[in-house]
């Protein structure tokens, strides 16, 4: 006789056969576990390290050429340091007289710190109002004049500064100067900040100029870092020489075609008069030259093109030995 299971009796069955099936399965593990230091958390990793180093040393060459350029004086830059210091350490490792500036980080609200010592700070705004560059005998702080000239410097360091971390996702924008009472109020005391200490060394002087990126900054760039970390801004002498050359190509220079060498007696001069002709020691077949800039390069025949002067070329000339750099 067949017999009829009753819907209990057929739900106790699945049960049954479902603990079966998971008992024959390995247990896997949902995640992956590690061992954590918490002495290790948020430091910056070899990778990350070398590739901020890489950054870094391309934004202090960059700064070097372009502040000398803005001063017309030496400025060597050099990285000395990467550090992670609290705000509250890197106020307190700086002298009582500096000068002090921030800058903000769009696209988000985030404001960086800039220092300077005024071992070079006062020699710049030597130079700027057209000084030797000289240090002065003993260290004062900045008028605030002398606050609003140096802004100029501030904004170059900064421009500098936005070309690497632009790429980055970040930029920097100058703010303005601060005063030094007003420097505990830029982050809180325990900010964990990314502080990059750089030594400056002019003509007449030496300092230190420090950059501080607050933790919010200091974070995104080490994720950036932690994708690419091999990311390196190339600026190697190849890529400057394009980089100057695409720039030449927009460049203009005087270009004059001429008969240089024509000597005329003053007393012909003085008979000119409107409708006159002045006859030159030179044959009308002969070839004139094209002179660019101040060099004689080329031979040429005078032509026209539509309707405008032009230079038929005909044998490149060699420079003079006095105008061949050596």
């Amino acid at each position: 006789m067949e017999k009829l299971l009753s819907q209990a009796e057929i739900d106790a069955m699945f049960r049954a056969a479902q603990q079966d099936s998971a008992a024959q399965q390995p247990l896997r593990p949902s995640a992956m576990v590690e061992s954590w230091d918490v002495r290790q958390a948020g430091q910056i990793g070899k990778e990350q390290l070398n590739s901020l180093k890489q950054i870094n040393e391309s934004f202090a060459r960059n700064l070097s050429s372009s502040a000398a350029g803005h001063l017309h004086d030496k400025f060597d830059v050099a990285l000395v340091a990467i550090e992670q210091l609290t705000y509250r350490d890197v106020l307190s490792r700086s002298p009582e007289m500096s000068y002090y500036a921030t800058f903000l980080l769009p696209p988000g609200e985030a404001r960086g710190v800039l220092h300077l010592d005024l071992g070079v700070a006062l020699p710049a705004v030597d130079l700027l109002l057209g000084g030797p560059g000289a240090i002065p005998a003993t260290l004062r702080e900045l008028t605030e004049i002398e606050q609003k000239l140096l802004e100029s410097i501030t904004r170059v360091i900064c421009q500098e500064l936005r070309a690497v971390l632009l790429p980055l996702g970040t930029e920097a924008e100058f703010e303005r100067w601060q005063a030094i009472s007003q420097m505990p109020r830029i982050m809180p005391p325990e900010e964990r900040t990314l502080t990059l200490t750089f030594d400056v060394t002019m003509t007449r002087s030496r300092g230190v100029l420090d950059i501080v990126l607050p933790s919010a900054i200091s974070s995104g760039l080490m994720r950036s870092l932690r994708t690419e970390p091999l990311f390196q801004r190339t600026h190697g002498p190849a890529q400057r020489q394009a980089s100057i050359g695409r720039r030449l190509l927009n460049a203009t220079v005087a270009v004059e075609l001429g008969t240089p060498g024509i000597a005329v007696a003053v007393a012909k001069l003085l008979e000119l008069r409107p409708g006159a002709v002045l006859r030159l020691s030179r044959r009308i077949d002969e070839p004139g030259v094209v002179r660019i800039g101040s060099r004689v390069c080329w031979s040429a025949r005078p032509v026209s093109s539509s309707n405008l002067r032009a230079a038929h070329l005909l044998e490149e000339i060699a420079p003079a030995e006095e105008e061949v750099m050596p």
